[in-house]
């Protein structure tokens, strides 16, 4: 399902308005198919989506960035 994001982003000349535009377009979709979008960025490690995602849909992140590292260490087979 990320497939259309990847293409998006990795072509050149793409201007960062047309780039949002596309993500505000590409994320409209159902919840259950945005859950498997982001946890497909999730076991892909993929940043850039998981962010995108957030910040379409509003999710604000309660972890510090200190807090996530600590979280990531101590349950590091969950990532």
């Amino acid at each position: 399902m990320p497939f259309p994001f990847w293409k998006k982003h990795s072509e050149e000349g793409v201007t960062e308005d047309q780039l949002k535009n596309f993500d505000q377009d590409f994320l409209k979709m159902s919840n259950l198919e945005l859950l498997g979008v982001f946890l497909a960025a999730r076991y892909l490690d993929d940043k850039q989506l998981k962010e995108e995602i957030r910040e379409v849909n509003g999710m604000v992140n309660d972890y510090t960035p200190k807090e996530e590292d600590e979280t990531r260490r101590e349950y590091v087979w969950d990532f």
